[in-house]
């Protein structure tokens, strides 16, 4: 995906000039820089049907499929970290609440290596795996023969999303994207996707003297860029705040019941924005 220059924009903007009912969306992020506002942003717009993917849908895809954004989930594990189940999801497929969901599911290195087939404009990833039981519930595996060794193969469809949306530390006035600490697929998936949100905690003047383990997204990659302090909250951004967890500890609870979790939803989320974000962090960081 090719972009001439990344806009810089509201939030809002951008996710109502580049996602549309139906897309394929991934939103990435492992461990860290989880694009919490941009999810609270797509469920204010009232997105529909759409095909999430992520490596590990936690939180932010229970907020939207309990939202009833989601139409297909396509994942590699899925769950609140360090707490238990996702509710909203399990109440989705088990029950159809608020809406069916399909599930299509791989391993992390079969989800990593879709990313990377579509980033590398091939039709599938080769796997040496999936003996086991994960072929037997997902038909898009294939097996395919080596032409050199009739070695037989699991072939993984390439992931092409419509719209990846990741959260970064800083941008440059350029539109490039710096991501820096545990770096994920975010990578792949912008390179895959046909367009790209990116929201970042700053701008900044040069993306100079970063940390070692990082990456640079260039702004021809990219199609919007929205600034958004805390917009990864409650996960953490490496260098600007750490997680929340408490919070995470808390919508176990709040997501067990479908009035508590959208009397929650309407409060903390349809009735914010994503300026709600920079006082949660400030609120995180400030000393006790």
């Amino acid at each position: 995906m090719l972009c001439a220059v990344a806009e810089f924009c509201a939030l809002r903007d951008a996710i109502a000039n580049h996602v549309r009912d139906g897309d394929l969306v991934a939103m990435e992020g492992f461990t860290h820089l989880i694009p919490f506002a941009a999810g609270h942003e797509l469920i204010r717009q009232r997105r529909r049907n759409l095909s999430l993917a992520r490596m590990t849908p936690d939180l932010i895809y229970d907020q939207m499929i309990g939202s009833g954004c989601a139409a297909r989930l396509i994942f590699s594990w899925g769950g609140n970290p360090g707490v238990g189940s996702l509710h909203r999801l399990r109440d989705a497929v088990e029950r159809e609440w608020p809406s069916p969901i399909a599930l299509e599911e791989y391993s992390h290195g079969a989800l990593a290596g879709a990313y990377a087939a579509g980033a590398a404009n091939l039709p599938f990833a080769v796997l040496r795996s999936y003996a086991g039981s994960l072929a037997d519930v997902n038909p898009r595996l294939r097996t395919v023969t080596c032409p050199f060794t009739q070695e037989e193969l699991t072939a993984v469809p390439a992931l092409r999303p419509d719209v990846t949306i990741i959260h970064a530390q800083r941008a440059d006035r350029e539109g490039n994207v710096l991501i820096e600490g545990i770096v994920g697929v975010q990578k792949e998936a912008v390179l895959a996707a046909r367009r790209a949100i990116v929201t970042v905690e700053e701008i900044v003047d040069t993306l100079r003297g970063g940390h070692p383990n990082a990456c640079i997204l260039p702004h021809w990659t990219l199609s919007a860029v929205a600034v958004v302090p805390g917009g990864a909250l409650p996960s953490y951004a490496h260098g600007y705040y750490g997680r929340d967890n408490a919070f995470y500890t808390a919508w176990d609870e709040i997501s067990r019941d479908r009035e508590t979790f959208s009397t929650w939803m309407d409060e903390h989320v349809m009735r914010q924005g994503p300026g709600i974000f920079a006082d949660r962090r400030a609120a995180l960081t400030r000393p006790s």
